[in-house]
């Protein structure tokens, strides 16, 4: 008897391999809506109704699926095209951002009754968002309308929607591995079982007697040079201390042979037919006892590598001082000291990293190979790609789908390397797509640091010294590590002044997992530290908290200095901060600036952020706390950005800007821009981006310099080709140029309109193209200033904590699109909360990562995160295409210390490590003789 299944009305009668989930099935018949984030049922990434049930697919064997009727996202829609009525509420309310999540969320909302739609947060138990922090999807659900559809020439500061909208929320938009390769084989990974070792024998014939395998890559295969993973616009920032397959490993979970087959599976069984011979060498997972004498050397290289001290395991190091702190100590009335310690955390993207390459014939007739890859800098990628194999630019092609999130892990090479090694020995396409736990043990985390303050101040607020000894241990390879531990002693201290500062500050090796790039790329970690001492500070000088910042914060104009060294291009052009702390005052006036037990207030209903008091029981403790953070916008030394925008045949426009569109919301940017200085809808705009063989150089989208920089380039392309488009059409019919102006399809010039049809066709005629090409290179910088608020309440029988208000005030100056910033600033602050409250990446002993799953890690869920008030404030940068400044990474970095100074409010107890777990919480009221 055959098998039958009906996908989306559609019969079926392929029977499903041994043990096949539902997922895969469905995805190899090219419902590619399906997503895969977890393959545990962890994350509802997969989600599909079977006969109008939801169920995660990863999880449902296929062969139940036999007669029954199963609907993915592609099938909501009606056969007439129309949208079911979900997508269009999560459409009206862009209810989603990168958008990996989305179809699982339809799914979900679409088969809920009454009862179940009452209560979110059980409904949505298992589905997870990294991007939007819930409150947009609480919103789609609720049928709550954001997006607005502006006249011609007036989108700049309007709610547009995402131009990929109808396509995400119809399981059309194509992510990385949304595509059907012919020929395709499958790679896996065989990793170090050993925190360090050396590589004596690796023996790999059992490995290819596997049917199916077609090739076993070892070190053998790799070649010899060394580099990095990180990417940046100078590779030099960067160690050289990687190869793609080394003979010594240095943390348990690195690679050590790739095994590429017909199916995963058999990729699976020739990994574990793998015999490895391994001489174990001594290992450090402590940075401290790294650095100290006698400490295993990690990396024995040369000077070439630029590793500042190779010998102590120090891969970069800042020291400096401005004035003499001994002397500030000695001119205080108060001195405060404390050691804080930060966690790893994973970036926890729902698509996991992963690329696919295959040899294709390029414009000159040469073959070519083409890397599809989840990243956020194709470009950089490409050029690391031909330094490591000897190639030329033309011979390589990068290009990303839309990527499933990124927050700094995908400003690597992790994957691309070694699937073109495969693909060039196989001259056949090969795949690579990480699992969950791969992501935990083989991609990069979040930097740990520990950073030890010591402050000064007189008795009426001044701060007299600020001294910093910061230690971030980047793990097993440098990739970031010294740009991290630069940044991180940069802005946190520029933000304050003193008359006397001192850092020193050490990125270390150890032998765990590496550390990489992440969402505010370590001024999160420091700025922890340095607030939460200002809050302490100011206690016991006796000034009010937020006084006490406004007495020593920056003001506008002045020069950011850091004992890390000055960046000349780097200054404050426009000036929010003092309105961002006005923000934060006005919400604890609203309480009667009452801390530190019950107090009264206004109801806190979902636009306030939380619960009232109201809602507090009896005997709980209550406080609020502020944090706050300044940013630069890209790195220093430059971040090149260009754009090509051009009239096409039919009369609309295209743009062509290299960028990466993961939920940053940069598309939609770039096309109001457009639309802007064309006076045009953005309706009439196509954008190519993310492509080397289309558009022209990017750096990448990181830095938080879509808007920025990418968006100034874009600007510049469409204010010429605005100029050219009204120079040509006033020579077309004969009027001066004075005389004419753009229409959304038209030039109308002396009273004439002529139809941008009909200019294309007279340019083409007088053999002329009206394009235009913008450049920005990132410099000068301005900066982004952030304040976030909290009350809370805390439960001194159990450590429960629970949000009553949360305030988040964000400088991004003119506000390009309220509803996208809005859900940069509420997703920021969802995934600070989740640092703050309960992600740990947890190591043991020996360096082994013990978390590598969603359930065991623990990321924010529906129900845990409050809806944060977010506020823009009124400036307008000098710098900024339009005055916009950027707002993708800094609501990250007050989060924590905002938190952490709200429990110090209500508890009296300072909290120095992350994450502020309940147990951890319990146990310090316990010691402290505060616990029930």
């Amino acid at each position: 008897m055959s098998y039958g299944i009906h996908i989306n009305g559609r019969p079926f009668a392929d029977e499903p391999r041994a043990g096949q989930c539902l997922r895969t099935y469905l995805r190899e018949r090219g419902w590619f809506g399906v997503k895969k984030g977890c393959d545990a049922g962890d994350c509802g990434a997969c989600t599909v109704h079977v006969d109008g049930e939801p169920v995660h697919s990863c999880l449902y064997p296929a062969v139940r699926a036999e007669g029954r009727a199963v609907t993915t996202v592609e099938g909501l829609a009606g056969e007439d095209g129309e949208l079911h009525p979900v997508q269009r509420k999560f459409l009206d309310a862009q209810g989603f951002q990168c958008g990996f999540c989305t179809a699982g969320y339809l799914m979900t909302t679409a088969a809920l009754d009454d009862e179940q739609l009452a209560d979110l947060p059980r409904a949505f138990k298992g589905n997870i968002c990294r991007c939007t922090g819930y409150r947009a999807i609480e919103d789609a659900v609720r049928g709550v309308r954001h997006t607005e559809e502006p006249d011609a020439g007036q989108a700049v500061g309007r709610n547009l929607g995402a131009p990929a909208g109808p396509q995400v929320v119809t399981g059309t938009a194509r992510y990385t591995f949304d595509i059907d390769v012919p020929g395709l084989l499958h790679m896996k990974l065989l990793r170090s079982p050993h925190p360090h070792a050396r590589i004596l024998a690796i023996d790999t014939a059992a490995a290819l007697r596997v049917p199916g395998v077609h090739l076993v890559l070892t070190h053998h295969d790799a070649p010899e040079r060394l580099y990095s993973s990180a990417r940046h616009e100078h590779p030099t920032e960067d160690p050289d201390d990687t190869r793609l397959l080394d003979d010594t490993v240095r943390y348990i979970g690195q690679r050590v042979a790739a095994v590429v087959a017909e199916s995963e599976a058999a990729a699976e069984e020739g990994c574990r037919r793998i015999e490895v011979t391994y001489e174990q060498l001594p290992y450090v997972i402590d940075p401290e006892e790294a650095m100290a004498p006698g400490a295993p050397v990690i990396h024995d290289k040369g000077p070439e590598a630029r590793i500042a001290r190779p010998e102590n395991n120090i891969v970069g190091e800042v020291h400096g001082e401005i004035g003499s702190v001994e002397e500030g100590f000695a001119a205080a009335d108060v001195v405060y000291e404390e050691t804080f310690r930060t966690q790893r955390v994973q970036h926890a993207s729902l698509e996991t990293h992963g690329a696919v390459a295959w040899y294709e014939k390029g414009e000159d007739g040469g073959e070519r190979l083409t890397v599809r890859s989840s990243t956020q800098t194709p470009f950089l990628t490409r050029r690391a790609l031909c330094a490591l194999f000897g190639l030329e630019l033309k011979q390589v092609r990068v290009l990303a789908g839309r990527v499933g999130g990124g927050f700094g892990g995908k400003q690597e090479m992790i994957v691309e390397d070694i699937v073109a090694l495969a693909v060039m020995r196989l001259r056949r396409p090969v795949k690579l797509e990480y699992t969950r736990p791969e992501q935990f043990y083989g991609a990069t985390t979040r930097h740990p640091f520990t950073v030890h303050v010591r402050a000064g101040a007189r008795t009426d607020g001044t701060l007299t010294a600020l001294q910093l000894r910061v230690v971030a241990n980047t793990g097993a390879y440098g990739n970031h590590g010294p740009a991290v531990m630069f940044h991180s002693v940069g802005e946190s201290l520029a933000v304050y002044r003193a008359p006397h500062k001192k850092v020193d500050a050490f990125s270390v090796y150890t032998n765990c997992v590496p550390a990489g790039a992440f969402r505010g790329y370590g001024l999160g970690q420091v700025v922890f530290a340095v607030e939460s001492v200002m809050d302490e500070l100011a206690r016991r000088t006796g000034v009010d908290p937020l006084v006490f910042r406004e007495l020593n914060i920056i003001g506008p104009g002045e020069h950011m200095i850091s004992p890390g060294g000055e960046e000349e291009d780097l200054e404050i052009a426009s000036y929010g901060l003092d309105q961002c702390l006005q923000v934060v005052r006005r919400a604890i006036e609203e309480y009667g600036g009452g801390s530190g037990g019950r107090a009264s207030g206004p109801e806190s209903g979902p636009e306030s952020g939380g619960r009232s008091d109201d809602d507090v029981p009896e005997g709980w403790l209550v406080g609020h706390g502020t944090g706050m953070s300044m940013i630069a916008t890209g790195p220093p030394g430059g971040h090149f950005a260009d754009a090509t925008v051009k009239l096409l045949q039919d009369g609309t426009y295209d743009i062509a800007v290299g960028t990466a569109e993961f939920g940053n919301g940069t598309t939609t940017v770039h096309k109001q821009i457009t639309a802007g200085a064309l006076s045009t809808t953005v309706d009439r705009i196509a954008i190519r981006q993310s492509d080397t063989d289309v558009v022209r150089h990017d750096t990448g989208a990181f830095a938080s310099a879509g808007t920025v920089v990418a968006g100034k380039a874009v600007m510049k392309a469409a204010d010429d080709l605005a100029v050219q488009l009204l120079e040509f059409a006033a020579r077309y019919v004969g009027a001066a140029p004075g005389e004419c102006r753009l229409t959304a399809e038209a030039v109308v010039c002396a009273g004439r309109e002529v139809s941008l049809k009909e200019l294309f066709q007279a340019a083409r005629t007088a053999g002329r193209e009206l394009s235009a090409d913008g450049h920005w290179g990132g410099s000068p910088r301005s900066v982004a200033f952030n304040a976030q608020w909290f009350r809370l309440a805390v439960d001194p029988g159990t450590g429960e904590i629970r949000i009553l208000r949360s305030v988040h005030a964000a400088d991004a100056g003119k506000v390009m699109n309220p509803m996208q910033c809005r859900g940069q600033v509420e997703g920021g602050v969802a995934q600070a909360l989740g640092a703050t409250l309960f992600e740990n990446v947890r190591l043991d002993g020996r360096g082994e990562v013990t978390t590598a799953a969603l359930r065991r890690y623990r990321l924010p869920q529906f129900a845990d995160v409050p809806r944060t008030e977010v506020h823009f404030m009124e400036t307008s940068d000098a710098i900024g295409p339009l005055g916009a400044k950027s707002m993708s990474e800094s609501p990250f970095n007050p989060v924590a210390p905002a938190f952490a100074n709200a429990l110090r409010d209500a508890t009296g107890i300072r909290f120095t490590e992350l994450p502020l777990t309940r147990d951890r919480v319990w146990l310090a009221l316990h010691e402290a003789g505060r616990s029930r």
